[in-house]
């Protein structure tokens, strides 16, 4: 089991300094919200930072820990400058770098709704099954093609190669039970559950991780490298509560705990971050 923390967002320095803090305080990976114009429904929309920008930060604060998007929505940018961007990330960062993507939260961000995004769900899909495919042909650093529906390239060649062999590892969301949600992340690195029905709370018990990682043994030939993401808060002032919480999703399956803390500001963030992780001894 390896650990993270997620970052919400925040001016860069300050990510820069809570990532540097997190790898002092043993944690295995930092991993940083992505978003436009987010704002809920009723309320003013929350100040946000370039998710590139506060990554490249991230990168030159840090030097072992992992570092990654949780999630980067697809749908709306350009693969190929997506491309290059990761690429050049993992440059920056020594190959330390994991792309977290997804669909995006279309529906609270203003970078969809309010500027003629596409927001239906199955194009939504199709271009990101789309951006993944064109993301792992440019990472090959050799002239590549490709015809879709959405998106055309024209032996359109990027060199030089990310860092990481065989390319960047991608966590892709997995909407159980969803055959076709599922089977799109076994195509990939790892897989971050998400369940279509139910409370939004179920994906955050050991019982659902347990199921999702069961389907991944029966449909992935090869469970050699490929990641299931578990994560929820934990009480960092008692280790050894932590550690029971994130024991009963290790035996689950999971191979990484994301821990996020959404709530009570900076000052919380920063003080759960070096407590370190709820670490499994």
């Amino acid at each position: 089991m390896k650990y993270g923390i997620e970052i919400p967002g925040g001016e860069p320095r300050t990510v820069g300094d809570l990532a540097h803090e997190a790898e002092l305080a043993g944690w295995d990976g930092v991993f940083i919200a992505d978003a436009l114009a987010i704002g809920f429904k009723g309320q003013p929309e929350m100040p946000w930072f370039d998710t590139q920008v506060a990554l490249a930060v991230i990168a030159m604060r840090t030097e072992k820990i992992r570092i990654g998007t949780l999630i980067v929505a697809l749908t709306r940018r350009r693969p190929w400058k997506l491309a290059r961007e990761i690429m050049t990330l993992d440059h920056l960062s020594g190959g330390r770098l994991i792309l977290g993507v997804g669909l995006g939260a279309a529906e609270h961000d203003g970078g969809f709704y309010k500027v003629g995004e596409v927001m239906e769900l199955k194009g939504r899909a199709e271009i990101m099954d789309e951006t993944l495919a064109i993301l792992a042909g440019l990472w090959k650093g050799k002239p590549f093609s490709f015809k879709g529906s959405h998106y055309h390239v024209d032996k359109l060649c990027l060199i030089p190669k990310p860092i990481q062999k065989p390319r960047i590892p991608i966590w892709v969301p997995g909407v159980w039970p969803k055959e076709k949600s599922m089977l799109r992340a076994l195509r990939w690195d790892g897989i971050i559950p998400q369940r279509y029905q139910g409370s939004p709370t179920d994906r955050a018990r050991p019982e659902f991780t347990g199921q999702v990682a069961s389907y991944v043994n029966k449909n992935r030939r090869s469970k050699s490298g490929f990641d299931i993401i578990a994560g929820g808060s934990t009480p960092g002032k008692s280790r050894t509560k932590a550690a029971e919480t994130v024991r009963a999703f290790a035996d689950a399956g999971a191979t990484w705990w994301i821990e996020s803390v959404w709530t009570g500001g900076e000052n919380k963030l920063r003080e759960r971050i070096n407590q370190g992780p709820p670490r499994i001894e």
